[in-house]
């Protein structure tokens, strides 16, 4: 009887998702790349509809020719029926199952089932079974509240960006970029090239910082080129640069029709007399990204802070389970397709019961050391201003959820004796709606002057009652 080839789960079709699965698809595992999105590319690939009939969809990229290689070689490889690409299916946990000794994957581990949302609803259950899977789930918007962030017109700067490049849309005629990041360049440049008006460019990071890691950000010309690509960009749109300062109020009845931005100083305070009003129908706001790591906590993956840990291979503590990709940290697509590529090697040779060659993957590690001190320069640099709690008044709301406000989170610490963020959400309800957390939780631990800790919560994504109830047995895709 014919043996069956090892069967490999790659959750997550962005930059790092891709390259591991071509890299373990070309080595001989069979790959089921499964991913939220209708087409493959992730956030930074993000494509049109195909309805929109967009003529030159890589002017709205960097690194397009990047992309249409990925993209080819997918192609190639779900044609040859190497990989299953299952697109508008969200996962909402990642079962591990025990399988007999005979049957046992050279992996070490007992298998497992991804189990899925599909279809515009997500109500359809689907479930996937894996003799290994590989978590590249990218990572989401950090945005700290601030006056006035809760009236419509504020976007985030990933929503921003989002709108452009997969629906053609803008989402005002003048924009205020701010926040910190590297994110927000080309999203003021995007947004200007669609003709949206760009009042300002708002960046609370210090220019000077960039001097103290010169050396690192030199080790990376490609970068620094891409850099200076963009900044002459914005002169030749003339968006107006305002570094070492911050918006600190939005205002509008109905929706924004303004920003009040003022100057810091070297602790982060705000400067007074330096407010100035800006007036704007878009404020596209940002503070950095944050993994995704619901799924890897579930399975009892080790974290690091507020990434997964890996080791060399990009594998995980947890048996059979490597992750890749911003899921281990920030860093951009670069570094994710280095350490996608790391990962495919590893999980192909691992399945076959070798060791992986270290040859094969070199020039993906010295990449992936590259890059990997690069992106930490990069967020000593970018760091959200010390003093951002100060501008929080009592009434802003801070968990946008449940509509709870700065000063009931400080009176949860001030006059209840919280001293953690847990405590603070038994006692007001911030991170118990929807999002569970994911945006709040930053400007919680903030505000409460406490580190921001794991959540570990055993769904990644709500879940309708008939789903869970039907669970325990799964149909493959």
């Amino acid at each position: 009887m014919a043996t069956e080839r090892a069967r490999l789960a790659v959750i997550g079709a962005g930059p790092a998702g891709l390259a591991a699965a071509l890299a373990a698809a070309g080595r001989g595992v069979r790959v089921t790349l499964i991913d939220s999105a209708a087409r493959a590319g992730g956030q930074f690939y993000r494509q049109p509809a195909a309805g929109l009939r967009a003529r030159r969809p890589g002017a709205l990229h960097h690194g397009w020719r990047t992309w249409e290689r990925l993209s080819r070689a997918l192609a190639a490889e779900v044609e040859a029926g190497t990989i299953t690409h299952l697109t508008d299916h969200h996962v909402w946990l990642v079962e591990r199952v025990e399988r007999s000794a005979e049957t046992r994957p050279s992996a070490g581990t007992g298998g497992f089932v991804v189990h899925a949302l599909r279809g515009p609803l997500q109500e359809e259950p689907a479930a996937v079974r894996a003799d290994a899977v590989l978590l590249a789930t990218g990572g989401y918007e950090k945005v700290l509240p601030f006056p006035g962030w809760t009236l419509p017109g504020v976007v985030t700067a990933g929503g921003a960006q989002a709108m452009l490049k997969g629906a053609l849309v803008v989402p005002g005629r003048t924009a205020v970029v701010a926040g910190t990041g590297p994110l927000l360049l080309p999203v003021a440049t995007g947004l200007a090239a669609a003709g949206v008006e760009i009042a300002a460019l708002v960046e609370s990071a210090d220019p000077r910082a960039f001097l103290r890691h010169a050396a690192v950000l030199a080790a990376q010309p490609g970068k620094v080129v891409e850099g200076a690509g963009y900044a002459a960009r914005l002169l030749r749109h003339r968006v107006p640069l305002r570094t070492r300062h911050a918006v600190v109020e939005a205002h509008g009845e109905d929706r924004l029709d303004a920003v009040t931005v003022a100057a810091l100083d070297a602790e982060g305070h705000v400067r007074s007399g330096t407010e100035r009003r800006v007036p704007c129908d878009t404020l596209a706001v940002g503070h950095g990204m944050l993994p995704h790591t619901d799924l890897a906590d579930s399975l009892g993956c080790r974290l690091k802070g507020v990434r997964v840990h890996v080791d060399e291979e990009q594998r995980t503590d947890v048996p059979g389970v490597w992750a890749a990709g911003e899921t281990t940290g920030i860093g951009g697509a670069a570094l994710s397709l280095a350490e996608g590529h790391i990962a495919g090697h590893s999980i192909a040779a691992r399945l076959r019961g070798a060791e992986p060659d270290p040859r094969e993957r070199s020039a993906a590690t010295r990449s992936r050391t590259r890059l990997r001190a690069f992106s930490a320069a990069l967020d000593t640099v970018y760091a959200p201003p010390a003093r951002w709690t100060e501008r929080v008044t009592d009434d802003t709301v801070v968990c946008r959820c449940e509509e709870v406000t700065g000063g009931a989170v400080r009176a949860a610490v001030d006059e209840l004796g919280a001293g953690d963020v847990r405590t603070v959400k038994l006692l007001t309800r911030a991170g118990m709606g929807w999002c569970q957390g994911r945006m709040c939780e930053p400007a919680v631990a903030g505000l409460t002057g406490c580190e921001q800790t794991r959540v570990r919560r055993l769904l990644a994504r709500p879940v309708p009652l008939g789903v869970l109830a039907g669970a325990g047995e799964p149909t493959d895709e």
